[in-house]
């Protein structure tokens, strides 16, 4: 109906014509009895206002809606203030919520700044920080928090900082960039991850600590037909600057496709540091070449481990099934060794960058990922010394099997906390022999 009255008469000006045959009624009036010169004046102005806006042609709304599109900016001007003072919580708004500025008013005119017992805040909610009580407090001596990586296996371990540069590739970021950020890692006693682009010469101008991530593009340990090279590795992984090599399962922002940067893109720097063609087009592919199974995976990460000569080496994974990380413990204590123990203190929950350990990446929600992930690495092997893996099902079965019993005293506390991410009884095949993706 609106549309077939828009093709005749268009509606949105319909307060510029109420607004210039008030004016002519107005002026009629004002004529004939010389009274209603204020009504006049007043719709006059209001016609004016419209003619100027269907001339004017700095602001599309107005041109299109005359008078009446001024209303817009009149509430813009004074949205702030109608928020403030209608809308906005207590406790909400940056950089400094109502509660905070009452409270500094407070305390500036020399009023009491206590306030009862209670907080209006969402202490459940993601970032809200809190001071946790402990029965034998200690003095901390060193406020250089660091945790030691390398077990046994390791005899280059190294303690990492809880500060540190995430994985952003060269060529994702610039030569400048690489350069500021490996120079706060330097100065700030931290490691730089590499993204999959490799190392390249930027990385290497001030000294700082890096770590190495290797992609399914094998960049910087890759021959002529992008197969993974342990020569090439070795040039790299044994520089005393490399202090851990990460290995990246799953390309997290293009699941099951892989990555591309297309040959205009790939510079001779470029080209130096992930060791393919100026020119042409640089594929991350879907999966790796070197593995195909969990089993296959622990023993490239030994073989790595062994060719740098006995550095950190872990992996990092988009986890979107869990059988796929329960999974793991199966084949670690068949190959009687593990990814270095001390990086399974890591999670970046989603996407986004919030690194509450090191290296795995969950793209399930932040509480469920939480419960089953936190299951101690000893007690998931207990748990598949029977051939019984966690994964999806009621969490009855936690007490249903007499072998998970067994392991029940170190684990149940962790994977019953999130009841569908319990267990089932889970074929011993299945971990050794998964198809490649």
């Amino acid at each position: 109906m609106l549309d077939r009255l828009n093709q005749i008469y268009p509606v949105r000006y319909t307060a510029f014509f109420v607004a210039l045959g008030l004016t002519s009624l107005s002026l009629l009036v004002f004529v004939a009895s010389g009274q209603g010169g204020w009504m006049l004046l007043i719709f006059g102005a209001l016609t004016a206002v419209g003619i100027y806006d269907l001339q004017q042609t700095h602001h599309a709304v107005l041109r299109n809606y005359p008078i009446i599109g001024h209303l817009r900016f009149m509430l813009e001007a004074i949205r702030p203030e109608l928020r403030q003072y209608f809308l906005e919580s207590e406790t909400e708004a940056a950089p400094f919520s109502r509660a905070q500025r009452t409270l500094v008013y407070a305390r500036a005119k020399g009023q009491s700044d206590k306030r009862p017992f209670g907080t209006q805040l969402d202490v459940s909610a993601a970032g809200y920080e809190w001071i946790t009580h402990s029965l034998a407090p200690t003095h901390l001596h060193d406020h250089n928090f660091r945790v030691a990586i390398g077990g046994a296996s390791c005899t280059q371990p190294y303690d990492i900082s809880l500060f540190n540069v995430s994985a952003m590739s060269f060529g994702a970021l610039s030569a400048n960039a690489i350069m500021a950020l490996n120079k706060g890692a330097y100065m700030g006693g931290f490691a730089h991850d590499t993204g999959e682009g490799s190392i390249s010469r930027h990385h290497r101008v001030h000294g700082g600590d890096l770590i190495w991530e290797i992609g399914s593009g094998y960049f910087g340990c890759r021959d002529s037909e992008g197969r993974f090279s342990a020569e090439r590795f070795v040039e790299n992984a044994l520089s005393p600057q490399v202090k851990m090599i990460e290995i990246k399962l799953s390309q997290g922002a293009k699941p099951g496709h892989g990555g591309v940067l297309l040959g205009p893109k790939v510079t001779a720097e470029i080209a130096e540091a992930r060791g393919v063609q100026i020119g042409e087009d640089c594929v991350s592919p879907s999966s790796h070449s070197s593995f195909s199974t969990p089993l296959e995976l622990l023993q490239f990460v030994q073989q790595l481990r062994t060719l740098s000569e006995g550095k950190p080496v872990g992996f990092k994974l988009c986890i979107g099934h869990p059988w796929e990380w329960f999974g793991m413990p199966k084949p670690c204590r068949k190959v009687r060794s593990c990814p270095t123990s001390s990086w399974w203190m890591a999670l970046r929950v989603g996407q986004g960058r919030h690194r509450w350990s090191f290296p795995t990446t969950l793209a399930h929600p932040c509480k469920k990922a939480c419960a089953w992930f936190t299951t101690p690495w000893w007690a998931l092997i207990c748990a598949t010394r029977y051939g019984w893996v966690p994964a999806a099902r009621s969490s009855a079965a936690l007490t249903s099997r007499a072998p998970w019993r067994w392991a029940r005293i170190g684990a149940t506390v962790h994977v019953a906390s999130c009841s569908h991410w319990a267990v089932f009884r889970h074929k011993r095949a299945t971990v050794a022999t998964a198809p490649r993706a």
